[in-house]
């Protein structure tokens, strides 16, 4: 695990598209799994920047999505589908036949994990997968107590979950209780791993997930097993760390 501590948020988010930018030049048909939630806004800012600017080609890119809520049609103005189109897949040139995201209205939820997993396994398997980390050390949707060896499948959301995803819904009440998420063992099978936190309510999570124990407790912890997994926090998120540089 490589752990880089930035100056702000802008520059935690220019380093990791740098990443992706760097592995997408080497490698145009590029497996990339991707998140949703503030965090890595900047991130997309950044790789549509550079694709504007610079020219970086997404045509043969392939992506997945970490998750999407169980009840919210593609359409719906808090799916995942829709943040997406909005914050990154409209700005690119991606072909969309290659951009998955789980449905949220599928009517056999079991069967089309199943199949989301196929896809991955189809597609070669994902070559760098972004990824935030919750308030509670979740990754995705796997809340405390997931299975580290887990596949992609339906998760009920925590109260704490639903309440830090309330403020983009009209009310508490309004936030879905499940959702379709990435198992840990889907996640760890990406060959690299970025994930990103800003900001002083994280510190406590990426201080359980690079310092403390690896436990199902504390998801994010898991990837201190990974090979070539980097955390990029920016200085408050990495208030409560001891240590720079774990390699």
């Amino acid at each position: 695990m490589l752990l880089r501590i930035t100056g702000n948020y802008d520059e935690m988010s220019e380093l990791a598209a740098g990443i992706v930018a760097e592995r997408l030049r080497k490698n145009p048909a590029l497996v990339l799994g991707l998140a949703t939630g503030s965090t890595p806004l900047g991130t997309y800012r950044a790789l549509i920047r550079m694709h504007r600017e610079q020219g970086l080609d997404f045509s043969r890119v392939t992506t997945f999505n970490l998750d999407e809520y169980i009840g919210l049609g593609a359409t719906h103005p808090q799916s995942y589908h829709r943040f997406m189109e909005e914050h990154l897949f409209q700005h690119l040139n991606l072909d969309r036949r290659f951009t998955f995201i789980a449905d949220g209205m599928a009517k056999d939820v079991e069967a089309h994990c199943d199949w989301y997993e196929e896809q991955i396994r189809l597609s070669g398997g994902i070559d760098i997968q972004i990824l935030g980390i919750g308030r509670n050390g979740h990754l995705a949707f796997n809340e405390p107590g997931s299975s580290l060896g887990s596949r992609t499948r339906i998760k009920p959301l925590s109260e704490e979950t639903r309440r830090d995803n309330a403020r983009y819904f009209a009310s508490l009440e309004a936030v879905p209780t499940h959702a379709i998420t990435m198992g840990i063992g889907t996640i760890m099978e990406a060959r690299e791993l970025i994930l990103l936190a800003s900001g002083d309510t994280k510190a406590d999570a990426v201080k359980a997930a690079v310092e403390g124990p690896i436990t199902a407790i504390v998801p994010a912890s898991i990837m201190q097993m990974h090979r070539r997994a980097y955390v990029i926090v920016d200085q408050p998120a990495a208030a409560k760390l001891t240590r720079t540089y774990l390699g």
